[in-house]
């Protein structure tokens, strides 16, 4: 299943894309399921045979194109992110590929729906894009082998890590750099796990005005979802919801001589194989 994120009076409720111009509105369709995202996959498997059945009624159905769109998974616990996890990118930015992931935080206020603005700060004139593929975490779990990491992912999406480039130098963390309001887009879906036949071998591109900047594929990844989950999960509990991207290949604005960074006007459009495609319009910060 695809599954969205729907504002509704205000809140945020789940939907399910039932075909390319509809979507099952749950709140409407399965009103006793929980309408927001983390505690709907921390329902499991009964919440998701629900939705199926929901889908199956016909009930609840909406156009796509009349409904607001919020990130699949608006509010996470967590919002983790894996730096230089492309051989080609380490080597734009003149560094090697890490030994051992590089993880870092973004902040969760910085998650930004499909077509919601990104704003350049008045603070920095050095904002990049970043076409990243995502995995969300789909039930509480800790110290998890790489085997078994499949069993944990509810499925996949698609990040910008929009990125203060000035600011991620001035701290060594690179937290300073990544998590500003509205640098989060995420979207349109979250893709179920059984959906995507194989998560290391999906292209990634990356457009800014019509312009191919990233052209990869996630087989290019140095570390896979498994590996993650594992080194992840070994540090920390895991919940429903919490969001890990998984880095970024090669093509970034800093990249360019001379860097081409985002300006006002700008539009980012982020496409992965069978996740959809995610678009958001650059503007100066209000």
């Amino acid at each position: 299943m695809k599954f969205l994120s729907l504002l509704r009076d205000g809140r945020s409720a789940i939907g399910v894309l039932a075909d390319e111009h509809t979507v099952v509105d749950l709140s409407v369709a399965a009103p006793e399921l929980p309408r927001g995202m983390c505690r709907f996959l921390a329902a499991g498997e009964e919440a998701m045979e629900a939705a199926r059945r929901a889908v199956d009624s016909g009930a609840g159905r909406v156009a796509l194109a009349d409904q607001t769109l919020l990130a699949p998974v608006p509010r996470p616990r967590k919002f983790l992110a894996i730096g230089l996890n492309y051989a080609d990118h380490a080597a734009e930015t003149g560094q090697t590929p890490p030994s051992f992931p590089t993880v870092f935080n973004k902040q969760v206020t910085c998650i930004n729906r499909p077509g919601g603005d990104i704003h350049i700060p008045r603070a920095s004139s050095a904002v990049d894009y970043e076409g990243e593929f995502a995995f969300v975490i789909g039930r509480r779990c800790r110290a998890v082998a790489a085997a078994d990491a499949e069993a944990v992912i509810a499925g996949y999406t698609i990040v910008n890590d929009v990125s203060v480039r000035d600011w991620q130098r001035r701290s060594p963390t690179m937290i300073l750099g990544k998590g500003w309001d509205t640098h989060g887009p995420m979207g349109p879906y979250l893709v179920t796990a059984d959906e995507v036949d194989d998560p290391n071998a999906l292209g990634i591109r990356t457009w800014v005005n019509g312009e191919l900047r990233q052209d990869s594929n996630t087989s290019e990844l140095v570390f896979d979802c498994p590996t993650l989950v594992e080194t992840i999960s070994t540090m920390c509990t895991l919940e429903p919801g919490d969001v890990v991207t998984t880095g970024t290949p090669a093509g970034v604005g800093l990249g360019y001589k001379p860097p081409k960074f985002l300006v006002p006007g700008d539009v980012v459009r982020i496409e992965i194989d069978g996740l959809g495609v995610l678009e958001n319009p650059v503007v100066a910060e209000p």
